[in-house]
């Protein structure tokens, strides 16, 4: 199992971050979770693109996790050379995202019918809304969906998928919960939307100051890592994005509730499982 880090910033802006997103391969199966800003792009430097996706995997619905979705739902429908149905899993209130997305989409779609006889068909999208249990299964690939807390946004979901005996977790925008700890328990690889509480109470803006109230910071992730025996922590979405040379700092953090290893996340990193 691979995981492609194609988007690790945050809602800020940031040169050399793109938004919120993580491919997994895993046997036959390209899985998709997030599509934040660029993730197209992105999927282009990673070598692959929408059409080959299995599925994609939302953790919730903020814009910065959702941003180029229909990105990558316009991109699979004009390239694909058959009807080919985006299936997309998330939280409930996904399928409403979707058709005020397909709707938001509608000039676009009456264009290309238009102009391509060979394209005869509108976006085909299948849609699964759930709130936890085994939520994909498919030639020894697993993905398990738990809730998370990321109050007011509600609900979320985290997931975790599993194959060969290998277990990822990607927790997506929560702070410390059961069903995080269940998703957490014993695996082997542990992602997780992160920040530092003292850079954020430092900056004088109470909007910015507000989200430590629902991301985990550095220190609950390493306590969360070392509660489920996690084998390796990666840290993603990083509020703010740490500045060059910092990094070892976030680590420390990590390190002061989990003895293991702590990866700092980057765009088109790659991880094996």
């Amino acid at each position: 199992m691979e995981i492609v880090f194609l988007g690790t910033g945050s809602p800020i802006p940031d040169a050399n971050r793109a938004g919120p997103a993580m491919l997994v391969k895993a046997g036959p199966h390209h899985l998709l979770f997030d599509a934040g800003r660029g993730v197209v792009m992105r999927m282009a430097g990673a070598g692959t693109g929408p059409v080959l996706l299995s599925r994609v995997f939302l953790t919730h619905l903020h814009s910065d996790h959702t941003t180029d979705f229909n990105d990558v739902l316009t991109t699979r429908w004009v390239m694909s050379p058959i009807e080919n149905p985006l299936k997309v899993t998330g939280p409930v209130g996904t399928a409403g995202y979707v058709e005020r997305t397909l709707a938001m989409l509608s000039d676009d779609v009456s264009y290309r019918l238009a102009h391509h006889e060979d394209l005869n068909w509108s976006p085909p999208v299948e849609v699964d809304e759930v709130g936890g249990g085994v939520v994909f299964e498919a030639d020894g690939v697993t993905v398990i969906a738990e809730p998370t807390d990321h109050a007011p946004v509600h609900p979320t979901v985290g997931y975790r998928i599993e194959h060969e005996g290998r277990s990822l977790v990607i927790a997506g925008d929560t702070v410390p919960c059961e069903g995080l700890d269940r998703l957490c328990a014993g695996a082997d690889v542990y992602v997780q939307t992160v920040l530092r509480r003292s850079l954020v109470e430092s900056v004088p803006m109470q909007r910015f100051i507000d989200t430590i109230d629902y991301h985990s910071t550095t220190f609950q992730t390493g306590e969360t890592a070392a509660k489920g025996s996690v084998g390796t922590v990666v840290l993603t979405h990083m509020v703010p994005g740490p500045f060059p040379g910092s990094e070892h700092e976030w680590i420390a953090e990590v390190n002061e509730a989990f003895d293991g290893p702590v990866v700092i996340a980057e765009d088109l990193m790659v991880l094996e499982v």
